[in-house]
């Protein structure tokens, strides 16, 4: 994998959104957000989305310029149209609403409707949980189903990923899970590149478990099975009706209107634990148990237990000083789109 330097890949990603028709600080906060997602490792989630981005923004599918129509207000209750808008900026932006009233309202959420995707749900966590601020972060795609109901072999629902951010005393636990076994990101890089799941997590277009990417991609498509699997995915089913309640119910639009184009339905909740047991009360019992966690004798053939988000945050920091590894094929995806815009591609290192 190629190396650069995390401010360079910030500023050319910066240049090529700004050059792209973004304005104000839409540019800067969509890159610092796709750069964050690598940082952290996930590569599927990160610059792999920024031409796809672009090519949005040529075709118009992405709104570049302006501000969320408000819906709703109720102080501690927020809802917004995102009006296609970067659903990057978005997110960053609701969620630094919500972090401003939190000490006014002890919880603050944030539902957006009609905005575009955004991208990698861990990379925004830190944007509460270094101001000792728990939050949680789910999306839904109304315009795609790639994930059949339990039971069933005709997709309905997306991933529908769901992200929660605990600070502790030490490093914040950051998870990112999603109520399928896998993604839509990660099944077409390895049906592009060939390769199979390790175990059987899709079904193919007759209802039969597969380890093939592929069978997403037939026609009739097969579906991407929901957490647990064909023996106990009523639980990835039931997460997944929580999270299209959570972010198409509360926002007032979603597969009932039949959306098309690629986007998002958000949903984010900040929550204070000043106005609950108090902030150190709160940080003493996650760090307990974060370190219970850690502490725990590992099972056979695993090094040692690990919380959700430590081998990001280990991955981040070691980047920032070493460089960021970016999967094949991404920077020769921008090329094009630098050329095209008159932006100056950043330097291997």
């Amino acid at each position: 994998m190629t190396k650069y330097r995390a401010e360079d890949l910030i500023s050319f990603t910066t240049s090529l959104f700004a050059a792209a028709g973004c304005d104000g600080d839409k540019p800067a906060t969509i890159a610092r957000g796709l750069v964050e997602a690598d940082l952290l490792g996930h590569s599927t989630h990160g610059l792999q989305l920024a031409a796809g981005y672009l090519r949005e923004l040529e075709s118009g599918s992405m709104t570049p310029r302006g501000e969320p129509e408000i819906v709703a207000d109720r102080g501690g209750a927020i809802t917004w149209d995102g009006r296609r808008l970067p659903g990057v900026w978005l997110t960053a932006k609701a969620i630094d609403l919500a972090v401003e009233r939190v000490a006014a309202h002890g919880i603050v959420a944030v539902a957006i409707r009609q905005s575009h995707h955004i991208a990698c749900l861990a990379s925004f966590l830190q944007r509460a949980t270094d101001r000792g601020l728990m939050i949680i972060l789910t999306c839904s795609d109304p315009s795609v189903a790639s994930v059949a109901p339990f039971g069933g072999r005709k997709a309905v629902l997306t991933p529908d990923p769901i992200a929660i951010g605990i600070p502790t005393d030490a490093d914040p636990i950051l998870i990112d899970i999603s109520a399928s076994i896998t993604t839509n990101g990660m099944t077409g890089r390895l049906r592009d590149e060939g390769k199979r799941f390790t175990s059987p997590c899709l079904l193919d277009a007759s209802g039969n478990p597969t380890d093939d990417p592929a069978a997403l991609f037939t026609d009739p498509p097969g579906t991407i099975l929901p957490i647990g699997g064909v023996e106990h995915g009523h639980k990835g089913f039931g997460l997944a009706l929580m999270v299209e309640a959570l972010t198409q119910g509360l926002s007032g639009f979603g597969r009932a209107e039949k959306p098309t184009g690629w986007g998002a339905s958000i949903f984010l909740q900040v929550i204070d634990p000043a106005a609950f047991g108090g902030r150190a009360a709160f940080q003493h019992e996650t760090s307990w148990t974060a370190e219970a966690c850690r502490n725990t004798p590992p099972a056979p053939g695993v090094e040692a237990v690990r919380l959700p988000g430590q081998r990001g945050l280990e991955f981040k920091r070691r980047a920032l000083v070493e460089g960021v590894s970016l999967y094949r094929g991404i920077m020769e995806a921008l090329i094009p789109f630098a050329k095209k815009l008159g932006v100056h591609t950043p330097k291997e290192i």
